[in-house]
């Protein structure tokens, strides 16, 4: 959330439509790539610059351009000069802390994404913008890095040119890619749900600061998913309604499928997010049941040393006419008085049940 509002910072005083990149950094080229129908059937072709694009503006047939990357940003408004992108249209493109939206131009629509990726290394969910340009025969979509994607199945199925996919419409095309985002939701959140597994087990066993500190990253990451997840129920909720000529009727039964599937993975969230505040009062409750367990212990010891400061204080006075100073066994038996004193304290204890032992876990028992 920060980090986009830095971006929104660097933005400040430049004018709407201007088509510079505030994203991360990227040391990765610009990659362009087509996807087409041609007499043999669907092909890939590697594009070396955006006048290269200049042959699909007016396709015939279905047609998927693919921009990863978008710190070109040269490149990104020589191809909007080319398809006729509103320049409002191309800075949303290059500004990549846009939340998921869904912009209807007439002969175009336009949607911005998130595609969401689970980092093994650091435990973490990356996100990535990813936009759609849907137009009567041609897709266009921009990726912001150029690291891979989620679409290889896609790509697979529609350069095998056999089934629904290959036969349809460019808006069955982007149903298939923004179905393949969602499927890539539950992946992520299986991992998800995973590291909360571990942090609920390590709570039930020992918690220990370092758990608190994962319960507040996961938190952060819920709150980070459902940013992204709750305006794509919009996104989605405006497409599936249909009216715009260029969603097909037969498209909008997948759409609404896929709806589904984003109420799914919202639903799947708000769990995590209630799973990880039961967790947060669960480890300040063992936090607390422990301080509360050292104070009892150290309420007790005071509690049996007060009358043995009091007597040892009362004989340790320096008066002259004190008749049990002059006793022969007057020592020991202010010993026996202490020791009887003490004996009676902890038996009370016992009794009333103050010196049980608190509930032992299951890998304090030694069980599996």
């Amino acid at each position: 959330m920060f980090e986009s509002l830095h971006r929104r910072i660097r933005k400040k005083g430049m004018a709407p439509g201007t088509v510079t990149y505030v994203g991360r950094k990227q040391s990765t080229a610009v990659a362009l790539d087509v996807i087409h129908a041609d007499e043999q059937g669907m092909r890939q072709t590697r594009l070396h610059s955006a006048e290269d694009c200049a042959p699909f503006v007016d396709a015939p047939t279905l047609t998927w351009i693919n921009m990863d990357g978008l710190h070109d940003s040269d490149c990104v408004t020589r191809i909007g000069e080319l398809f006729h992108l509103h320049p409002l249209v191309l800075e949303d493109i290059v500004h990549t802390g846009q939340r998921p939206k869904l912009d209807d131009l007439g002969d175009a629509l336009f949607l911005v994404l998130k595609m969401l990726r689970y980092d093994e290394e650091n435990r973490t969910i990356e996100d990535e913008q990813v936009c759609f340009v849907l137009k009567e025969n041609v897709l266009l979509t921009f990726q912001e890095k150029g690291n891979g994607d989620v679409f290889g199945e896609v790509r697979k199925r529609l350069l095998a040119g056999a089934g629904k996919l290959a036969k349809s419409g460019p808006d069955y095309l982007m149903y298939g890619l923004i179905d393949a985002l969602v499927d890539n939701y539950f992946v992520v959140l299986e991992r998800m749900g995973e590291d909360i597994e571990e942090v609920e087990e390590a709570l039930l066993d020992s918690p220990t600061p370092g758990e608190l500190e994962t319960i507040h990253g996961l938190r952060r990451e819920a709150l980070f998913l459902r940013r992204f997840i709750w305006p794509l129920r919009e996104v989605l909720a405006k497409l599936e309604k249909g009216g715009s000529p260029l969603i097909q009727s037969s498209t909008i039964v997948y759409l609404r499928d896929l709806y589904d599937h984003t109420i799914q993975v919202m639903d799947t969230v708000e769990t995590f997010r209630d799973m990880l505040s039961g967790m947060l009062e669960l480890y300040l409750s063992n936090v607390s049941l422990k301080l509360n367990e050292t104070m009892k212990v150290l309420t007790m010891i005071s509690t049996i040393f007060i009358p043995l400061s009091f007597l040892a204080s009362l004989y340790g006075m320096n008066f002259k006419h004190m008749p049990e100073l002059e006793t022969q066994y007057g020592y020991f038996v202010v010993l026996g008085v202490m020791a009887c004193t003490v004996t009676g304290m902890v038996l009370f204890f016992r009794r009333k049940g103050w010196l049980s032992a608190p509930p032992t876990s299951q890998a304090d028992k030694g069980e599996p």
